[in-house]
């Protein structure tokens, strides 16, 4: 059934009747299981927009039950949290969820959460829960209700609780606290995280139906396009909104092309500032305006913060901020730093969802039982498996929640005041986190990586003498430093590094860096800095480094050219929360998988502006061989006698083949396709890709592709936005991406104008790959290209293999499906224990074996299988289609044959047969004997 809803209204009763009834589709999801969520779908009508909500149930539809809101993320649809609602709903819940304005089928201009109208959608919302009967109230018009987000949706579950009083317990998850900090911290500009939201906010303008402008026909009638919604009351006791001046301001703007969905007075603020890389006074206005920081002293509800570790957008201190005024407003508050975040890594979603869950269950279904967890929890690593190479998490738990700044540790800092430039034009910038490559560079700091850069000449730093003990810094570092800039500001970017005992190895926090403005420096200024909110251990022998750099990638610096001249003027205080203490390893949650591509280029990308170590001269002979290793040598980590690869040795000799990397766990596979990319040094032997020898930052990486188990993607852009905005931060110029031939060797056809969130996992993978062949590399590895495929999209994956490397190009995978590696590789390369076991063409490995097929004219009888079987020499006789097969155990071919016509057996042919498993198996046995 479909009823259509009128796009305008006749009068304000009739605009009330439609959002109080609503409209639109629905469906139910049909089940004998009374358990089973029903869903129902609705399109609201609000002042200025259509909303699209879905209404999930299950049980007696007249039972009533508390109500929770779920919104989703900057970009998202309703869709996306979907599968939360109907779990909620399962456990009891009424649950609704709803694509804002701007997002999904939902029309309207985005308005970051404007309280004049995003937050009283949210009103709007719980007056229509208080009419369902499956809704339980508090009172007339007032439904017990719940309201949980992840990001954009999590701000506006803390505004909601903010300007609506019926509103009883929330669960935000990696927000915001203050949007305003959020973009300019410390009045420096945030370029790149800005720049990708105000992307994606022009991209949704592309929902908009054709013909019609931003916006136009989304107003009520006798209002212009530019024009803002008018506001409406949020009913039911909803609190009066605030920064009504900022939404005016707003409604004043002219329009702008390239707003998209944007109000305009946000785009005309972001396009502003984007412009003179400083914010002002007005920018700072208007998106505090639609802070939860305006109504803070007002969230008086149960709130549950999820925040991230790995997050340069939200960083942890968004998430003190939020508890640090629940708290004082005398309201129950817990804290959750998650190993994930917007930078990459585990949301740990099962978890926090089921954590969520019980959240909800104390503070709406008033269950005393229910296990809320610890006040404070965070997220840390618990080695790693060597079984697979994913990290395993191990959650620490506190009594209360520590702050920052719980348990200052002094460290002593050495090093004389140094003076560095701020270049002109800010470049090359120092690279800390690298937003929107999606590949989580912050996740890698736990494992011991480190990927940033600072370039010389253009930092400071200072250090700590070796610790004696091992460090836990759980919360924000501070320092004390002296300034002098010879333009009377400086803008800095401060960050502390876990520096090994050879001094050069370094490790960012996270990846994270607290950027400052300082003013008035012309004579010299004293700050504190407050160094980004980490949970990093630093072990005993390693030192901490203090770096002020005058630039940072994701940063707006000033492009004038300046002088900086820094000294410490104090001990760098390190916080370390000594009442949290990390549980037994018996409760490991796992965390996230190797780099992803994504990281792996970002990673050459980073090494390439690193200075170049000096490198062997190319070899002409090599330079049309793919690929060359000789003596290939790699120790484990603090072994001095345990292999990681071992003396391995082979060749690719023409382009156009396939190669397979097989060999069971521990074989060293991973290893040397890590040292083949540059991203860590063999300690003996060398890697010669077209006659040049692979150093980290080789030129010739440029020529090399990589995918390393799923790459990490925008899931709100098309898959070619995807692409797009990862060559982009690559710095190549756009023409040598080849873009559309690597499309057209992937195969995705019209997917790519699709959102990625509406991709399925083979499709994601085919995308990944074609991230990978961006710039059509000379030589493409792949590890482990159809994890998590089913049949047809396994066979999908091979052919996108075999047509890449019939362009000339040369194809390095490694699987442990063996049957797809025999019909897609041309050539074999088995290690075992770090050692080349056997390397050739498949057909020559799979050819070498001892079982012979012999094919006769008719089915053989069991008895004369028997005889057969008991000939001297034979191992055993298995009858199969259209024949036997025969392994000998001493007997050779041709004594076989002679025995078999001798039993009159009627043999039409005899060959040798061994399927890539079996050469495989055998190959390796051989080696473990």
């Amino acid at each position: 059934m479909q009823i259509r809803i009128p796009r305008r209204w006749a009068a304000a009763t009739a605009a009330a009747a439609v959002l109080l009834a609503g409209a639109g589709t629905w469906t139910a999801v049909a089940s004998d299981d009374d358990a089973a969520p029903r869903r129902e779908d609705r399109v609201l009508e609000m002042p200025g927009a259509r909303i699209d909500t879905s209404f999930f149930t299950s049980g007696p539809d007249d039972a009533r039950r508390p109500a929770v809101l779920l919104g989703h993320g900057f970009g998202g649809t309703k869709e996306d949290v979907r599968a939360q609602a109907e779990n909620l709903a399962r456990d009891g819940y009424a649950v609704l969820t709803w694509s804002a304005r701007g997002f999904g089928a939902s029309t309207g201009r985005i308005g970051l959460n404007d309280p004049d109208f995003e937050v009283k959608d949210v009103s709007r919302l719980i007056d229509w829960l208080a009419k369902r009967p499956e809704v339980r109230l508090d009172g007339a018009g007032d439904p017990r209700v719940g309201v949980s987000g992840v990001s954009y949706g999590g701000a506006v579950s803390l505004l909601a609780a903010g300007y609506d009083a019926r509103v009883d317990a929330i669960a935000p998850q990696i927000t915001y606290w203050n949007l305003a900090d959020a973009f300019f911290p410390d009045g420096v500009f945030k370029k790149l995280w800005a720049g990708i939201f105000f992307t994606t906010g022009t991209v949704a303008s592309s929902d908009q139906p054709p013909g019609r402008a931003p916006g136009e026909g989304d107003q009520p009638p006798g209002r212009a396009p530019g024009q803002d919604e008018a506001p409406a009351g949020g009913g039911g006791g909803a609190a009066p909104a605030r920064g009504g001046a900022a939404a005016a301001a707003g409604r004043q703007a002219e329009p702008t092309a390239a707003c998209g969905r944007f109000q305009d007075a946000l785009c005309a603020m972001y396009e502003r500032v984007a412009v003179t890389g400083e914010p002002d006074a007005a920018a700072r206005a208007l998106l505090e305006a639609r802070s939860p920081s305006a109504v803070g002293d007002r969230i008086k509800v149960p709130t549950l913060v999820v925040q991230g570790q790995s997050d340069s957008l939200f960083p942890l201190s968004h998430a003190d901020r939020i508890a640090g005024a629940v708290r004082a407003n005398g309201a129950p508050v817990a804290v959750d730093w998650i190993a994930g975040g917007h930078d990459g890594g585990d949301r740990e979603t099962e978890r926090v969802q089921a954590r969520i869950g019980s959240w909800f269950d104390r503070y709406l279904k008033d269950d005393k039982g229910a296990d809320t967890g610890p006040a404070f929890r965070v997220s840390r690593s618990g080695g790693v498996d060597t079984t697979d190479g994913r990290a395993r998490l191990r959650g620490a738990t506190g009594d209360s929640y520590p702050g920052l700044r719980a348990g200052d540790r002094a460290i002593a800092l050495t090093g004389r005041p140094q003076s560095f430039r701020n270049p002109a034009g800010a470049t090359p910038p120092a690279i800390s986190a690298v937003p929107g490559l999606g590949g989580g560079l912050a996740q890698l700091s736990s494992l011991g990586v480190g990927l940033s850069l600072d370039f010389p000449g253009q930092h400071a730093r200072f250090e700590s003498r070796p610790l004696t003990a091992p460090l836990r810094i759980t919360g924000s570092p501070t320092v004390r430093v002296t300034v002098t800039s010879d333009t009377g500001e400086a803008v800095l970017f401060a960050k502390v590094y876990d520096v090994g005992p050879d001094g050069r190895r370094q490790v960012l926090p996270a990846q994270l860096v607290a950027p400052v403005r300082v003013g008035g420096a012309g004579k010299g200024r004293t700050v504190e800095l407050t160094l980004p909110a980490v949970d990093h251990e630093v072990e005993a022998g390693h030192r901490l480094r203090l770096v002020l750099a005058a630039t940072d990638l994701g940063h707006a610096s000033p492009a004038a050219p300046a002088t900086y001249t820094v000294a410490v003027a104090g001990p760098l205080s390190v916080p370390t929360a000594p009442g949290v203490r990390t549980e037994g390893s018996g409760l490991p949650w796992w965390v996230w998988g190797m780099p992803a591509a994504g990281v792996l280029i970002a990673a050459a990308l980073l090494l390439t502006a690193r200075r170049r170590t000096t490198a062997p001269a190319p070899d002409p002979d090599l330079a049309d061989v793919p690929l060359q290793i000789t003596g290939l040598t790699k120790k484990y980590a603090k072994s001095a006698d345990r292999y990681a690869v071992r003396d391995l040795s082979f060749r690719v000799e023409k382009k156009g083949q396939v190669l397979g990397l097989l060999g069971p766990n521990g074989a060293g596979k991973t290893t040397t396709l890590r040292m083949l990319m540059g991203l860590i040094t063999p300690d003996d032997g060398e890697i010669r890709v077209f006659g040049h020898a692979i150093r980290p930052g080789a030129p010739v990486l440029s020529r090399v592709g990589a995918f390393v188990e799923g790459a990490g993607f925008l899931p709100h852009l098309s898959g070619r936005e995807n692409l797009e905005l990862y060559w982009r931060a690559t710095g190549r110029p756009a023409a040598d991406a080849h873009l559309d031939e690597a499309l057209e060797i992937a195969g995705l056809g019209d997917a790519l104008a699709r959102a990625v969130r509406t991709y399925s996992q083979g499709m994601r993978q085919r995308l990944a790959i074609a991230q990978a062949m961006l710039g059509l590399p000379d030589l493409l590895i792949l590890d482990e290209p159809t994890n998590g495929l089913d049949p047809p999209q396994i066979r999908e994956m091979r052919d996108v293999m075999i047509r890449y490397a019939a362009g000339g190009r040369t194809v390095i995978v490694s699987s442990h499906l063996l049957s797809e590696v025999e019909q897609t590789c041309t050539h074999l390369v088995v290690m075992d224990r770090g050692r080349l076991v056997q390397a050739g063409p498949v057909a020559e490995i799979t050819g070498a074996g001892d079982t012979l097929l012999v094919t006769t004219a008719g089915d053989v009888p069991e008895p004369l299988i028997d005889k057969v079987g008991a000939l001297p020499g034979i191992g055993s006789v298995v009858r199969t289609d259209g024949g036997l097969l025969v392994r000998l155990d001493g007997a050779t071919a041709t004594g076989l044959i002679a025995e078999l016509v001798r039993l009159d057996v009627p043999v039409t042919g005899v060959g040798p047969h061994r399927r890539l498993e079996d050469a495989f198996l055998t190959l390796i046995g051989g080696a473990s004997a």
